[in-house]
């Protein structure tokens, strides 16, 4: 499958569609035009039949030697099928030539299916402590009482 640069027209189209990548529109506040318009050299999709049917938005860290994957959506029929790791391989491929070390993402502890995803198909190690769950997460990291997942890897070696 070829993967392109995310146009503001296939941007538009995943808002629309919101509800068949993400299963409700949950995420939504996640999603923002500047995600294209900005950071569009690190904003993917991979289509079939001229529809989006994956995207992966990401960005380079002002702060350190890492690429964050902010998003990664997949349609619900294409799941389960390779297509967010193909993204996110190509998404390391681009951040290595760019001297990038590692690549980071996060979710919320109650997202199984994105913490299984990241751990055991990206292979990325979950940061921070146990919570009552034992799942770990770093406290706080989305603002006070937001504790999420916080994933990282190294992709330098």
């Amino acid at each position: 499958m070829k993967i392109e640069k995310c146009t503001m027209r296939e941007y538009d189209e995943i808002v629309k569609d919101i509800v068949d990548f993400w299963g409700s529109d949950r995420t939504l506040h996640s999603h923002h035009p500047y995600l294209i318009y900005e950071f569009g050299d690190t904003a993917f999709v991979i289509k079939e039949q001229g529809q989006v049917i994956a995207y992966l938005f990401g960005f380079y860290s002002q702060t350190d030697s890492l690429a964050y994957v902010h998003l990664l959506g997949v349609r619900e029929k294409y799941q389960r099928h390779g297509l967010g790791l193909l993204l996110y391989q190509n998404f390391i491929d681009i951040a290595k030539s760019k001297g990038m070390t590692k690549i980071k993402a996060i979710t919320t502890a109650t997202n199984a299916k994105s913490i299984a995803f990241h751990k055991n198909r990206v292979g990325m190690t979950l940061l921070g402590q146990p919570n009552e769950e034992g799942v770990n997460v770093v406290r706080d990291y989305s603002g006070a009482n937001k504790h999420r997942v916080v994933f990282e890897k190294r992709i330098d070696n």
